[in-house]
């Protein structure tokens, strides 16, 4: 058996306890830790039950209290972590893992085997906001009391690294049952939840456990998030010293860095710009011509956006996966230069000379962006209708199809895993099921997860650039200030927050 080796915007509040940088300097040789480690945080967690866990900006919460099965490092290799080795079988639909038999859950329950199984059940039927990664899930068997099989119905070249996401995440079995994880969370990770010193949508405070089976892990002595879902207040926090880490905007980028706070440098997660899904024409006739996609990719002046709207603070860019995904093509980078009068030459072609009307959602999130597209647009003949949104509504009636296309910011990692997203017939962001054979064959091939599946994905990443799926605009560098002299941190490619293992005190 082979081993593996591997938060938009959102007061301040001062409170008592050491930080991270009252830590003693270690000896030569040590590793820096005790401490608490404060960070201020958008949003507080919806519910602490993994099945109804996030990625992105709200997976470091669950990683404070729940160990994966496997481990992602920095650079994004997969790692041992509650699974010791995992392998497939040759049809790449039976997963088999070993697991650790050192490890039990905070309320002292083992660790093993049926732990596994139950978590996997458990995620499955909670439908959660992230249950897309068991799309593929059929079942979980217990061959022993540290081994499981996992079962797919189907080959999914992204279930390894699921298995380092939400769906990996493990709860005490006996807190399964009884119903209590949304709000006393019960996992095997390295601190606990402190609910006597925690107040919802204002402060979390964890504390280390004692009996933790890797203490490597565990660089401090108690984490606290602070719930600080406004921008002001988190820049407050961060210049004052209150939080030692919290995410901040391009425009108050400054102020945090003029304080001697440092930003983690080339840290790009998500890329933001239009997602045209009426691609068949169904609410709007003219998207259902590529020339008109492609126009309007044309009619953008992404350089310029980039500067104005995001200070530089990004990449420009004409595709929707970026470097480290596998789908990535230099080729594709400035597919779309600039090019106005090529917007109304291909308007022209496709019958729109005298230009149409399109209709995009907006939210307070994404308005000063809409706005600067939709004066681009207008300069070609395209008529911008914007139309205003709830911003609870904003996905939900996204994926319901009650949008020509929409404005986000859209994760652009592991190809399969953004191609699930955002491409295939099922995707999240693909509510009308747009396909075609050639990119069906393409998509299979990256499913069988073969020598031929990179290959295979970036033909995906042709194909939806040359027929204009998308109207990228930037990768969006990630904003986010620390003190260096308290706090060092290491980015996690692809994860818009570090994990909670790659924060340590200053050594």
């Amino acid at each position: 058996m082979k081993t593996a080796v591997g938060l938009l915007a959102v007061g301040a509040l001062l409170l008592s306890g050491c930080s991270a940088g009252s830590t003693p300097a270690p000896s030569d040789g040590e590793a820096a830790s005790g401490g608490t480690l404060r960070i201020g945080q958008i949003g507080d967690v919806t519910s602490w039950d993994p099945a109804q866990a996030h990625v992105g900006h709200q997976l470091l919460p669950y990683q404070i209290v729940y160990d994966t099965l496997l481990l992602r490092e920095p650079d994004g290799t997969l790692a041992p972590m509650l699974a010791t080795a995992w392998e497939y079988d040759d049809t790449r639909t039976v997963l088999t893992l070993d697991l650790r038999t050192d490890v039990t859950f905070s309320d002292g329950e083992p660790f093993d085997a049926d732990a596994v199984k139950t978590n996997l059940e458990s995620f499955k039927a909670g439908n959660g906001r992230q249950a897309v990664q068991l799309t593929q899930f059929e079942s979980a068997t217990v061959v022993d009391e540290d081994t499981v099989e996992i079962t797919l119905a189907e080959p999914d070249p992204a279930m390894e690294y699921y298995l380092s996401q939400a769906a990996g995440l493990m709860a005490s079995p006996a807190a399964i049952e009884a119903g209590t994880l949304e709000t006393s969370p019960v996992g095997t990770g390295p601190y606990e939840f402190d609910a006597g010193n925690s107040t919802r949508d204002s402060q979390a405070t964890f504390t280390a456990r004692e009996d933790y089976w890797n203490p490597e892990l565990q660089k401090f002595d108690s984490v606290e998030l602070r719930i600080l879902d406004e921008l002001s207040a988190r820049v407050n926090a961060a210049v004052s010293g209150q939080v030692d880490y919290t995410t901040l905007d391009a425009r108050s980028a400054q102020q945090a860095l003029d304080t001697g706070l440092e930003i983690i440098p080339d840290y790009q997660v998500d890329w933001t710009g239009l997602t045209i899904f009426d691609r068949e024409g169904a609410l709007n006739p003219a998207l259902a011509d590529p020339r008109v996609r492609q126009a309007m990719n044309y009619a953008i002046d992404r350089e310029t956006l980039l500067e104005e709207l995001q200070l530089g603070y990004g990449t420009a860019t004409s595709q929707v996966f970026g470097p480290e995904s596998g789908a990535y093509l230099e080729d594709l980078e400035d597919y779309y230069p600039y090019d106005p009068d090529r917007a109304r030459e291909l308007l022209a072609e496709a019958g729109y000379a005298d230009g149409f009307e399109l209709t995009l959602p907006v939210i307070s999130g994404f308005a000063t962006q809409v706005t600067a597209m939709s004066q681009q647009l207008a300069d070609v003949g395209i008529t911008v209708v914007q139309e205003s949104v709830a911003a609870p509504n904003y996905v939900a009636d996204a994926v319901q199809s009650k949008f020509q296309a929409f404005n986000f910011n859209l994760f652009q990692g592991e190809a399969w895993v953004a191609i699930n997203q955002i491409i295939a017939p099922t995707a999240t962001f693909n509510p009308f099921g747009t396909t075609s054979p050639e990119p069906q064959e393409l998509l299979d091939v990256v499913q069988a997860g073969g020598e031929d599946s990179e290959a295979a994905a970036q033909a995906v990443n042709e194909y939806v650039t040359e027929n204009a799926w998308f109207v990228p605009l930037y990768r969006i560098d990630q904003i986010a200030v620390y003190d260096p002299e308290v706090l060092s941190v290491e980015a996690q490619v692809q994860q818009a927050i570090p994990s909670i293992y790659n924060f340590a005190p200053a050594s």
